[in-house]
């Protein structure tokens, strides 16, 4: 037996139309055939993050697990529904939206979660003048940094804004939103190379701690893999988070579209 958690809906805000990836812009995303610029998958994961920070509270942001996957897209003022079903192994969760199923994942709470017995190689700087996206910059072994973010309340509270988030718990306890920390998977990509339109297909994400206004986040990542499916060239990133420099919060498995198939022939 499974016990649905009052639904979740959220008037959905694409917070990257003015991004470089241009697969946010109306324009461009049509040409691939989408009704409209793409809500990012970070901003529709951290809609579904709200059914497990409303049943565990800080708990999940400590330790809690998830993962995510879209398989359509939320649009900008569209309302996005977070159904969260509880079962044995957590919360089930889904996020409908214009009469469409667009993600599907699942959310736990372990009891007992180790942090990383060693963590990566510290990798390079991002560079100043990033190479274009390819299979030698993307290729699998390559060490990826972000540029280190200081986690203000300014930006929490941006952050609450953009995702019209109505969890009181961030601003009340001075904690990072996770959709800070699920955007380090973003930026392990968009801060090393420059990709044309590009999207997020996917993460597992497993916090270790729970990451506080005033930490500075950094991370340590590495390509894990590069494939083509259906025609689309698929990257794969490992992602660990810290937090001034040595601490790890998180760690990611974050999955992405790098060269969609509309643009691989090209």
């Amino acid at each position: 037996m499974t016990a649905v958690l009052t639904p979740y809906r959220v008037e959905a805000f694409n917070t990257a139309q003015a991004s470089e990836n241009k697969i946010h812009d109306d324009a461009v995303a049509r040409r691939f055939g989408f009704g409209g610029g793409l809500v990012p998958g970070v901003d529709v994961y951290a809609y579904m993050a709200h059914q497990p920070v409303v049943r565990w509270g800080r708990a999940w942001l400590e330790r809690g697990a998830s993962e995510c996957r879209f398989q359509k897209p939320v649009y900008d003022g569209d309302i996005a529904t977070v159904t969260a079903s509880e079962t044995a192994e957590g919360l089930d969760l889904r996020v409908d939206s214009h009469g469409e199923l667009c993600a599907t994942g699942c959310a736990s709470l372990p009891n007992n979660v180790a942090p990383p017995t060693e963590l990566f190689a510290e990798p390079p700087p991002p560079p100043g003048h990033r190479p274009p996206a390819s299979e030698e910059t993307l290729a699998v072994g390559t060490q990826l940094g972000i540029r280190p973010l200081p986690i203000t309340r300014d930006l929490v509270e941006q952050c609450i804004s953009d995702l019209r988030e109505t969890e009181p718990l961030y601003l009340r306890e001075g904690l990072a939103h996770p959709v800070i920390i699920a955007r380090t998977g973003n930026w392990a990509l968009n801060h090393n190379v420059v990709l044309g339109p590009w999207m997020h297909v996917g993460s597992k994400l497993q916090h270790l701690a729970a990451a506080r206004i005033g930490d500075e986040l950094s991370a340590r990542a590495r390509i894990t893999a590069n494939y083509e499916h259906k025609g689309h060239r698929f990257v794969d990133v490992d992602v660990q988070v810290l937090v001034d420099k040595r601490i790890p919060v998180a760690r990611i498995a974050h999955t992405a579209i790098w060269l969609p198939r509309q643009l691989a022939g090209a």
